[in-house]
């Protein structure tokens, strides 16, 4: 049962050759119609594919079917993150309209945020947020065009801001919880943990009903997980630091499953390296029960030590999280997959439908 993870990271690591992780080897093909503008309704009426990390074979269901798809003493881990009103508008002080996507928060009042215009949000620039209702100012300018703000009252966050939609999200979303999952309870995302919006209470329960077990962990997913790799060498890439915690609860159930056998199922990507950062600190390779900052990248080749299977969406070419999904199942396998799913019309991204790794 733990072996499918190890698997299928010696193929990922096997499909590279002995050459170094080239970003290329995880680009494909991807019709812009199969970008998914929105959400499947009912949520877990999505498309789901399974994938062997075994042997590559390839299943095709639907997402409600999922319960008939996992073993009944399996233990399922959600990321209960809730996305924030991340997306500000306002005006500097010199009058041109400005924008910020915050991040992550550094501390009280201090945010980290991309925004536009760049050449107006220099060091030491001023802006206010709801005509005046939020005062702010730059901080730094990191070296990736990151800026550091500090915001003069939080308090008025959800009021005066968005929730964030991805970029190659183009139509309005009519209903705001569509993009949060039903279980998300701790704010603090600037982007949706996507792999959970197929979930609906009543699919929770059918899976509790068979046995399965059920944990919440937390793991703040910043804008940093989504972009691309730019450069060709993916060792160069660098990931942000993301805010996660693990409860004495959840962490006692996950050491408990892998000490008898049970497969430790990761409902997405953020999860995952949610718990396999919380492993790789740990002395017997097991997640422990804390709190910090996540920057783990996980590519071909690691060894994964709490996560046996994933359930996940069909992400952007050269992406991070394209490589995670090989380093579980294989890139051979993963690029195979998606190009079955391009031929049969699978949606992607965001809204799109889902996959199980196991």
């Amino acid at each position: 049962m733990g072996n499918t993870g190890y698997q299928g990271n010696e193929q990922g690591s096997n499909s590279q050759g002995g050459r170094g992780l080239r970003t290329s080897d995880f680009d494909y093909r991807l019709p812009p119609a199969l970008i998914a503008q929105t959400p499947a309704e009912p949520r877990d009426h999505s498309r789901l594919m399974t994938l062997s990390a075994a042997d590559g074979s390839i299943g095709h269901y639907r997402f409600y079917e999922l319960p008939s798809l996992l073993r009944a003493d399996d233990v399922m881990v959600f990321n209960e993150s809730r996305v924030m009103a991340a997306r500000l508008r306002g005006r500097r002080d010199t009058g041109g309209a400005v924008e910020l996507l915050l991040l992550s928060r550094l501390s009280a009042g201090v945010w980290r945020a991309i925004g536009r215009p760049g050449r107006g949000l220099r060091e030491g620039a001023t802006f206010e947020i709801g005509e005046g209702a939020i005062k702010g100012e730059v901080l730094q300018v990191e070296a990736g065009g990151e800026r550091v703000v500090r915001l003069d009252d939080e308090s008025r966050l959800a009021e005066l801001g968005s929730a964030p939609l991805p970029p190659y999200i183009t139509e309005t979303l009519e209903d705001a919880e569509r993009y949060q999952t039903v279980y998300a309870r701790v704010e603090g995302s600037a982007a949706a943990p996507t792999a959970g919006l197929h979930f609906t209470p009543e699919l929770l329960e059918r899976l509790r009903d068979k046995g399965i077990r059920t944990a919440f962990a937390l793991l703040h997913v910043g804008w940093d997980s989504f972009r691309p790799v730019k450069g060709e060498d993916a060792a160069q890439h660098k990931m942000h630091s993301e805010y996660w915690e693990i409860s004495e609860d959840v962490a006692a159930l996950i050491r408990d499953a892998k000490a008898t056998g049970r497969r430790v199922v990761s409902v997405g990507t953020t999860t995952a390296r949610l718990l396999e950062n919380a492993a790789a600190l740990s002395e017997d390779g097991l997640p422990q029960a804390g709190s910090g900052w996540a920057d783990i990248f996980i590519t071909p080749g690691h060894r994964f030590r709490a996560v046996d299977a994933l359930i996940t969406n069909f992400h952007l070419p050269r992406s991070t999280l394209l490589m995670l999904t090989s380093a579980l199942a294989g890139r051979d396998a993963m690029m195979r997959a998606y190009a079955e799913a391009v031929e049969r019309g699978y949606r992607f991204y965001s809204f799109g439908d889902a996959m199980l790794i196991e």
